[in-house]
């Protein structure tokens, strides 16, 4: 299960509605089971249908992670005008099985949120739990 913060969702859909009609990516990073920490990165590959990470940002975002005894839990992407649902690109390019896909689809005028663990080509969705929730 992802847990996560409503605080860090709403930043994800920031930074994904400031990047469309890109895909806007970054990482996810977890202290004590919590995601409290998204790390924005720049969409490399400037695509409406997928994404790349420079390598020099990533090592960056590990780096300064570790330093604030934070994990990276999860790499997430925006689908500007998809479903919640992991592209064949991106079940292709899903290389790190330890980690969860997040997607989150700005198609409709409600942003959805979806996390997946993707091993060998298997998607599975993986249940999210989000804390501070407006109910």
């Amino acid at each position: 299960m992802l847990k996560i913060t409503q605080e860090i969702i709403e930043e994800i859909i920031v930074h994904g509605r400031s990047e469309s009609p890109l895909e806007a990516c970054g990482y996810l990073a977890e202290k004590d089971g919590v995601v409290c920490k998204y790390i924005a990165m720049k969409n490399v590959d400037a695509s409406p249908v997928h994404y790349s990470m420079e390598p020099k940002e990533q090592f960056n975002a590990v780096r300064s992670c570790r330093a604030a005894g934070l994990t990276i839990r999860a790499v997430c992407h925006t689908h500007p005008e998809t479903a919640a649902y992991p592209s064949t690109e991106d079940i292709k390019l899903a290389y790190d099985p330890d980690i969860s896909y997040v997607i989150v689809s700005l198609a409709e005028t409600r942003p959805t949120i979806h996390s997946f663990i993707i091993r060998k080509n298997n998607v599975i969705q993986e249940d999210i739990e989000i804390i501070g929730a407006q109910k």
